[in-house]
């Protein structure tokens, strides 16, 4: 057994509290070998690591790429519209091919809610959940978190500030099952078109106005408007969006003094933030990305480090 509870990382929802903080704790440790000048640990070595993505991704799929390669391992790629998927193959002989190939651990990518959990049945591999639909994104949960403790040295008692497309985001699900289990506060606020129903049972304070969901917020995360999916005319327009929820300096000074600004990325540039927040000491969405392979490379290590 790995040293998690599970074989795989498919989401916050069935993760322990226990289990996220050792993830956070390794993650720490993963971030010295991260920034210093040889990035070459053996942690990995020996171990085959393959990317499988069904969607689009830069940030995800390079960040584990790089996490698997500076702790020694095996790193590779597919992408669904260059394999065999593209040829009507299923999900599940795909990963299995993928497992006969000797691989330890697939990192998954796709469109449809519970896709990683179908493939983790049928495979002998781990299997990391790199994004399932509108359902979670562990990993970026993870490493949002990571950004938290670091600033703050805790979690408990933070009050955590999710602004935007509510709906469509697993960033936003990812982060309230993780958030809550370890104490912070988690209130939303956006559109009511596109805030779902069961935010609230899940823990988090709804707010119609982004006024009321910023004050006194230590953290003020953004969410991408994902412009592909408001075909649909969820709202107005994007220049009534950014009236209303959109982030100034103005809406910002609602939140704690010593505040942090956030954002999954890629932002859309003054329609979730205005570049003055983005580009503000309060930011810390490029260091977000330093932090995202301080993760990835922790939970690497801990699904194929056998217990002791």
């Amino acid at each position: 057994m790995s040293m998690l509870n599970s074989k795989d990382l498919l989401g916050l929802k069935d993760v322990t509290k226990e289990e996220i903080e050792l993830i956070l704790d390794t993650a720490k440790t993963m971030k010295m070998i991260l920034t210093s000048k040889a990035k070459n640990a053996p942690h990995l070595r020996g171990k085959s690591i393959i990317t499988l993505f069904y969607e689009n991704s830069t940030r995800t799929r390079l960040s584990f790429e790089l996490a698997s390669k500076y702790l020694g391992a095996t790193a590779a790629n597919i992408s669904a519209s260059g394999s065999s998927v593209a040829k009507g193959e299923t999900l599940i002989d795909t990963g299995k091919t993928i497992d006969m190939m000797g691989t330890d651990v697939i990192i998954m990518r796709h469109n449809m809610s519970g896709a990683p959990h179908l493939l983790a049945k049928h495979v002998e591999a781990s299997v990391i959940n790199a994004g399932d639909g509108m359902n979670e994104h562990p990993t970026q949960a993870l490493l949002d978190m990571f950004t938290m403790r670091e600033k703050f040295g805790k979690l408990e008692g933070l009050k955590v500030s999710i602004i935007g497309d509510i709906y469509h985001s697993r960033v936003a699900r990812s982060n309230i099952w993780g958030l809550t289990k370890l104490g912070a506060e988690v209130t939303v606020a956006g559109p009511a078109t596109i805030m779902p129903p069961e935010i609230g049972k899940m823990g988090a304070k709804v707010f119609t106005t982004v006024q009321e969901a910023l004050i006194d917020a230590d953290v003020v995360m953004g969410l991408r408007i994902q412009l592909e999916r408001q075909k649909k005319g969820l709202f107005p327009s994007e220049r009534e969006y950014s009236r209303f929820f959109g982030i100034d300096d103005k809406r910002l000074m609602l939140a704690n003094k010593n505040r942090l600004v956030m954002h999954p990325g890629p932002v859309n540039r003054g329609l979730e933030f205005t570049s003055s927040v983005i580009d503000s000491d309060d930011s810390v969405i490029n260091e977000q990305v330093t932090n995202g392979v301080a993760i990835r490379m922790a939970i690497l290590y801990l699904l194929t480090r056998e217990e002791q």
